[in-house]
């Protein structure tokens, strides 16, 4: 089973990142290249274990987010800088643009609001659109649609390859990552933290929380008070058959409401159909269990906005907990004296915004000035549509996963390297294995047997 390195040097890092969501993952990209040593902790067997497993994978312009916020601020240059470091990188981008759709007169009377607040947040090619434009540019809409406009700059992304491009650039600069580092302590002892953790002794002169669904009991763990409280908020989704996704060329977006931005149907990266998610307050942190009445509402409800899509098949449900707060912002708070920065309630637009984060914090943190000349620039695989497969290409060694095209190579490459997969959901996250019609019916066994003693979380099916 490979394992994390555990750093034998007793000097400590410059920057000690907390958790390795796609937040953390940026971060640590960011600081990296900014010329600190960089240690990652996570507390799961794999990254992106929390919150940012689950999400609608869509990058976001801040049409909509709060004017004048630091979240505006983060999504516009995240926004920029993705745009930037995706070739470079190997990360799909998928060109969609998104229609804000209105359904009842109450919705459509906050349309003209919506859009002045697009215009005030600098997205400047809005533009209106009556329902029969809407079905016009969409023609399996529900003739129901009233009116909208189209956000052209909205794109698909993949919902995982981002965060592992930015930790993979970051492990190939130097930083270090350690998994199953749960962090139980911190105590402040000169000019550096010393932290306990799971996986032993962590020294950082600079901590910063980013924890995601965790981030106030770790603010509590370290520093001993948190000043913000995390109230986890649980989306569920329905994923459709590959052939519904002719059904809807734009991301098909809701008038937002004060709590949520409402359900959504696009397609995904992979080729499917998205509707979802939901908004649900619940406490368990740990937990983001479906359940049928609402999986069922999610299908009525995109059965009203595409009526076509009640002629195509389910292929996966999945639920996900966003860290929101008793606050609508972020919750980004820098303590310099102490060497501490909290990057917390970073909701829904994580993934979208978390470059952008990641080089504000960098700014606060007063970093930058010892930047890498020539940093390496690892290629993350590609699992999307929008580019080449590994299985159309020479060598692969057979595909082990039919439903999604996935070939031993892939699965081999997933389990080595410095960000090897820790279990099965972490390989899904790099190859898209199981992740398809059968859902790991015909492929589960010799995966089995490919990762048996590979993987620090084993499958539960053993090889024969």
């Amino acid at each position: 089973m490979t394992s994390d390195p555990v750093p034998k040097s007793s000097a400590a890092f410059d920057v000690c990142v907390i958790g390795a969501g796609v937040v953390g993952c940026a971060l640590a990209r960011a600081f990296t290249l900014a010329g600190a040593t960089v240690a990652v902790l996570e507390k799961a067997v794999d990254v992106l274990d929390g919150a940012s497993k689950g999400n609608s994978a869509i990058l976001h312009t801040g049409f909509d987010a709060p004017e004048g916020s630091v979240e505006l601020a983060c999504i516009r240059e995240g926004y920029a800088l993705y745009h930037q470091v995706r070739e470079r990188l190997g990360l799909p981008l998928i060109r969609a643009g998104a229609m804000v759709l209105a359904w009842t007169e109450e919705e459509q009377a906050g349309l003209p609001a919506l859009m002045d607040q697009a215009l005030s947040n600098g997205v400047t090619d809005v533009h209106p659109l009556t329902g029969a434009q809407a079905r016009g540019l969409e023609p399996q809409l529900s003739p129901a649609v009233r009116a909208g406009f189209r956000v052209p700059g909205e794109h698909l992304i993949d919902p995982w390859s981002a965060a592992h491009g930015y930790l993979l650039q970051a492990l190939a600069n130097g930083a270090v990552l350690m998994r199953q580092a749960e962090v139980l302590s911190g105590q402040r002892s000169g000019d550096a933290w010393h932290l306990t953790t799971t996986a032993g002794p962590v020294a950082a002169r600079l901590v910063i929380n980013a924890a995601g669904l965790w981030g106030d009991e770790v603010d509590r763990r370290v520093t001993g008070a948190s000043w913000f409280t995390i109230k986890p908020r649980k989306g569920q989704f329905v994923v459709y058959d590959k052939t519904a996704a002719a059904l809807a060329g734009h991301v098909l977006l809701p008038v937002p409401t004060k709590i949520t931005k409402g359900i959504v149907v696009c397609r995904t990266a992979f080729g499917n159909l998205l509707v979802g998610p939901t908004a649900e307050e619940q406490d368990d942190r740990d937990h983001a269990a479906v359940d049928r009445d609402t999986l069922q509402a999610l299908m009525r409800r995109g059965c009203e906005i595409l009526p076509a899509l009640a002629g195509h098949e389910v292929t996966a449900v999945y639920a996900g907990l966003r860290p929101a707060t008793e606050a609508k912002e972020y919750r980004i708070r820098t303590d310099l004296a102490e060497s501490y920065i909290c990057v917390g309630g970073i909701r829904s637009t994580g993934l979208s915004a978390a470059l952008g984060i990641a080089a504000h914090v960098v700014r606060l943190a007063g970093q930058g000035d010892r930047a890498l000349p020539e940093p390496v620039w690892p290629q993350v695989p590609n699992i999307s549509t929008d580019a080449a497969r590994d299985w159309q290409c020479a060598g692969h060694g057979g595909i082990v996963c039919h439903c999604e095209l996935v070939t031993r190579r892939e699965i081999e490459a997933a389990l080595t390297g410095p960000m090897a997969a820790g279990s099965l959901a972490g390989l899904k996250r790099r190859t898209r294995v199981t992740m398809g019609r059968c859902q790991g019916f015909y492929c589960s066994a010799e995966l089995a047997r490919i990762t048996e003693g590979r993987l620090a979380q084993p499958m539960l099916a053993r090889s024969t």
